[in-house]
Parts: C-alpha cells; structure tokens; sequence
C-alpha cells in the first residue's frame, strides 16, 4: 500500500504542533473529544434535512477505552462519520476544516455550534502517539476506510471493516522516557480528571469502562472489583440552565466544585448575553483575600470555555486589574481562537465581553453598596485595597468606574461611608472634603491638625492605609468638591482666620526666621498656626508631596528620598509660645533647645523618625535639670 505524503506546509505544522503549539501534552484528549462532539453535531445537523435518518440522542455519545496492555487509547463516537475523500481533504491536509466547511454548508443556527474551525486539534494526538489510527464510516455511505499514520512521513488510507456510521481514533501511545511519562494516558483515574477538567460540559455523554468496587454476594466486608459503563461528564452546564431552576445553594456548590476559594461567595451574577456578541457567565464575588492576592505570584482571570469545551483556565483580558478579585467562569460560541485554542487573539468579541462585564461587575458592588452594605463592607475589607489601587492605575483612567465604590472611615459617622454620604452631610459653608491620614483611626483622631475642622463641624475622612492618600490626590475631586488634607498648608477657612494668620506672622515675623534658620533644611518654614487649639505644635505639607506619602515613598524598596516640603506651625494661644517669645529676647541656647524638641515633638505625633535620638534625649534632660 502506497504512503502518502503530507503536504510541505503540512509537514512543518504538524511538526510545530508536536513540538510547540500546546504548552501541556493533556490538551490532546480535549481536543479529540471536542472533535467527536462535533461529528455528532453534524449528524444532528444533517437529520433536520434528511428524513432518511434520525436523531435520538440516547444513541449518540463518545467512548473512550484505554488498553494498557498494548498501550492503546480510543476515542469513539457515534458521528457522521467520514468519506474517502473526506479523509484525504480533511486529514491529509493539515489545517482544512471539515467542520467550518460542514456548518458554510448547511447554514443551520439553532444555538449548536462547532468548535472545529481550524482542523488541526487532530494532530494533537501526535504528542503522545506513535502511531494514529482513524477507523471511520460515512452516514452516506456503506464503506468503511482506515486512515493510518506516524507523523510526518505521511499517511495511508485503505477500505476497511465498521459496521455502524461513526469514528474510532486509536492511539498507540509513546514509550517512556526520562522526561515524559505517557502511561499516564492510559490511567483510569487521569484519563477521568482529563475529562472532567476541559470537556466535563460537552452536550453528549462521554463514556468509560469504570472499575469500581462491590460487595460480594452473601458477604458482608468483602468486595470485588467490577467493570461497569460509566457516564464520566456532566453533560449540562449550570451556566445553560435556567436561572429560576437554580437556588444559591447551586451556585456555592459550583464555586466550591471549581475550586474557586475555600470560602462562601458573597454574591454572583448569572449572565446569558445574545447580542452583537454571544456568551454566558457565572461571575462570583469571594468573601475572603486568596493567601497570595497582593503578590506577584497571584494570577488573576476566569475560565474561559467555547461552546462549553474548557479552553483556558484563566484568561486574564476579561477582567480589569482593579475587578481581579473576580472569580467566575464565561463560555462564548463567538470567540476567535489561535490553532491551539489555548490563547486568545485581541479581537473584537474578547472586548466587547470584557467591557460588558467589567460593567456588570460595578453595578453588582453599587447595588451591594446601595442595599446590601454589610456584605459590601466584608468584601471592602478583603478587596478595598485593590479598588484604591485602580484609581491610580493607568494615570486615573479608571477613577470614574471607582469612586462610588471607596469607602472610607468618617469622624461624624464612626464607620465606613462612601463619597457621595459624605457629601450629602456637608454645610452650605464647606467648600472642601476634608482628610486625615494616620496609622489608625485612634492616632488620626488624637492629630493636632483636626482640631480646627473638627471644631468648625466639618466631617473629616480618616486614611488609614497607605496607598489612600495618592488614590485621594488621583481623584482630586469628588461632584466638583476639591479633597484637603487637614495637614495641607492653606486649609480653605474664612477670611478672618486669613487676617489672624498674616496679623500673626507680622508679629512674630523676627522668632519664626530665627527657628527657621535653627532648623535648616529640615523645614521649609516656621509660621502662626490657625488650625491648632490645644495642642503647641504640628507639622503640615506644602506642595504634591504630603507628609504620609513621604513616609510610604521612603519605606519603598527603590527609596528616592523624596520628601514633602514640611512647615512647622506654632499655636501662638498656648503657653509654650511665651516660652518661645522669652527664650528669644534671653537666652539664644534655650530658644535653639526649644525649637528642637518643638520639631521632634511634632515629627513623633505624625509617625516620622527622629534623626538623632540620642540628641533628642540629650535635649529632654536638659529641660528636666
């Protein structure tokens, strides 16, 4: 029998699809499988226009048998079967695909489609195959034809004996090696995880020969090993059903079944889109941060199915950064695939799924804020983070999507409250959100920088977490009402404490320059405070650079040294500025003394370092004696 050979082009494909196209040599029973539903589409296909045969779905499935002992695998289905000439067309050359041309062909839609359109997912089996047999019978003809090859050296096609129509592919499995172990694909149990990983919602049954233990007959503890047919999928997705067949319960039992966290969903979304393009979803929402969420090794994207055929198990362009925490699964009929199925390419179908729903994903956290805020809170808690980290992301690109979805602690409310609360509370006389920053809500309530707002009834934000503040300064404004940190050189009050301030400056215009110039550098300026009440001393930030962004900056791996253009503010009510006054007009030593501890005193109550303790201390101990 004359071998043929495969074309030149084919030749290097089907070597590039041995060595390289499928990153996991698994792939090729999905890919097999995925092949056989899709001749068993064609016969239904077929049946809607032939009366001469009939579809009843009991007879149609997909087998597979593995014969360890001569190192066999066989994927059968009861298909439409081949021709000679559709076996030379659709075989011989890699890349024709019988299945694109079958559907141009009928032109059927009824909601099946086929995964087929590239054929080549066949020679996949040259992965782990030494030799590929096809052993095939056309539900037009009562010939049967074998198609047998060893890769790239070619093909043979001869008549053969089948009785019934349909498609058997033989695998004679590879030796092992060193590196490779391909008896795994005669194993039982791998085979069945194989299944049930990318073909567990294929829409026809996938049958093994299952080994399962028994009680013997007229025995009580001992069992036998038997051999039984065994259906090994589930057939019909959760996502194909009908939403009003499903409880909750349903939905936690697929989060937990996927594996998706060990947790309990907070909510979900069922999504069945039919429109410009075609998909269904199942996205959840977690309740609890994955161990490895904030680190580099954490892979964010959902799984990712063609007409129910499980095709990555992660494809991160469906979710935006900031929505990662996002677990879920989507399934779409319309999608482009690469010759592997195993990568997207950027087309307009992926965006146009991403894009819906990244947008069904913010009104699902709206509505939680809005009607179901103790579960929002407890998501905020795990997720908030992430959120303010999309503020930031791309130069504030996204701040819009987000801004509705940032809590933040309120000195009014003594909770968690979003902008727009916020805002609502706010006097006709307020022209500013007002913020605070701090390690925790008790040390940001205790800062001298909030008496004075506090005092006037104006509610203040607490920042708690570092990434807050340079999410705040991303946004800049909320409904047209700019963000001022309470710590900000010019706080935004009336004009008479403007007045007050400058009648200040002029009278302790000589004390201030000569604290300044005991400072140096440390300091941009020494100057009356209009903010303080009890309190002596604060520190507050001119410019971009606040003085909690500089501490998170020089905590940071790559520290720049960047830091923020500090002014100390003296409260000229409080004693310690007759101090101050009588140390100028005396004693040049105890004005420097003073002056140093004012600084260090306010460098401690924001959370900043002293550069040198043992000065500090030095300097405690001569106030002492």
């Amino acid at each position: 029998m004359a071998v043929k050979e495969f074309q030149a082009e084919s030749k290097r494909l089907l070597d590039m699809m041995v060595n390289s196209i499928y990153s996991q040599k698994e792939i090729f029973l999905r890919e097999l499988i995925s092949n056989a539903s899709d001749a068993i589409d064609k016969m239904y296909y077929k049946s809607l226009t032939d009366d001469s045969i009939s579809f009843d779905r009991d007879n149609f499935y997909i087998k597979i048998t593995a014969d360890q002992n001569n190192r066999l695998l066989k994927i059968e289905d009861t298909g439409i079967g081949m021709s000679e000439e559709e076996l030379e067309s659709n075989l011989g050359t890699i890349a024709k695909s019988g299945s694109l041309a079958f559907k141009k062909e009928t032109e059927i839609k009824d909601g099946h489609d086929i995964i087929g359109q590239f054929g080549v997912g066949f020679y996949s089996a040259f992965m782990v195959a030494d030799t590929v047999t096809v052993l095939t019978k056309s539900a037009d003809s009562k010939e049967a034809f074998k198609w047998n090859s060893n890769g790239a050296d070619g093909y043979t096609i001869e008549p053969a004996d089948k009785k019934h129509t349909g498609t058997e592919v033989i695998i004679k499995l590879r030796e092992n090696t060193e590196d490779e172990n391909f008896d795994e694909f005669l194993d039982e149990h791998r085979i069945k995880t194989i299944i049930k990983k990318y073909s567990d919602f294929i829409r026809y049954p996938i049958k093994m020969d299952i080994t399962v233990p028994k009680p013997k007959e007229s025995t009580e503890n001992e069992f036998e090993e038997i051999v039984e047919e065994q259906t090994v999928n589930s057939m019909v997705p959760i996502w194909r059903k009908n939403k009003s067949e499903l409880k909750t319960e349903d939905y936690e039992a697929f989060y937990a079944e996927k594996h998706y966290g060990f947790d309990k969903p907070l909510k979900h979304l069922h999504l069945s889109v039919d429109g410009a393009v075609r998909y269904q979803a199942i996205l959840f929402i977690p309740e609890q941060t994955p161990f490895d969420y904030y680190t580099k090794e954490f892979e964010k994207g959902l799984e990712l199915y063609s007409n129910s055929v499980l095709i990555m198990e992660k494809s991160p362009d469906l979710l935006p950064d900031y929505f990662s925490f996002v677990k879920g699964m989507v399934d779409s009929e319309d999608l482009s695939l690469n010759i592997s199925r195993e990568m997207l390419q950027h087309d307009r179908q992926l965006q146009l799924i991403a894009k819906n729903i990244k947008n069904k994903i913010k009104n699902l956290l709206l509505s939680m804020v809005k009607d179901d805020r103790e579960n929002y809170e407890t998501f905020y808690r795990s997720f908030g983070r992430q959120l303010k980290f999309g503020v930031q992301m791309d130069f504030g690109a996204h701040k819009d999507d987000l801004k509705d979805l940032l809590l933040f602690y309120s000195s009014k409310e003594k909770k968690l409250v979003t902008l727009s609360e916020y805002i609502s509370r706010m006097s006709e006389n307020q022209n500013y959100i007002y913020y605070a920053t701090g390690d925790s809500y008790d040390r940001i309530e205790k800062l001298p920088q909030t008496e004075m707002v506090l005092d006037k009834g104006y509610e203040i934000l607490y920042l708690n977490e570092d990434i807050d503040e340079f999410a705040i300064k991303t946004l800049r404004e909320y409904e047209g009402k700019e963000f001022k940190s309470v710590a900000s050189g010019d706080l935004g009050f009336e004009e008479e404490e403007e007045k007050k301030s400058e009648k200040e400056e002029e009278n302790n215009k000589e004390l201030f320059e000569k604290m300044k110039d005991i400072l140096g550098t440390r300091v941009k300026d020494v100057r009356a405070s209009t903010r303080l009440k009890t309190h002596p001393v604060c520190l507050t930030a001119e410019g971009e650079v606040s003085i909690e962004m500089e501490k998170v900056l020089q905590s940071m791996p790559d520290n720049q040294n960047i830091q923020a253009e500090k002014v100390l503010e003296i409260n000229t009510d409080h004693e310690i500025y007759n101090s101050l006054t009588n140390a100028l007009a005396s004693d040049e030593e105890k004005l420097k003394l003073y002056t140093n501890l004012l600084f260090n005193q306010a460098c401690l109550i924001e959370g900043l370092p002293v550069e040198d303790p043992v000065a500090f201390t030095n300097d405690m101990c001569k106030v002492m004696v």
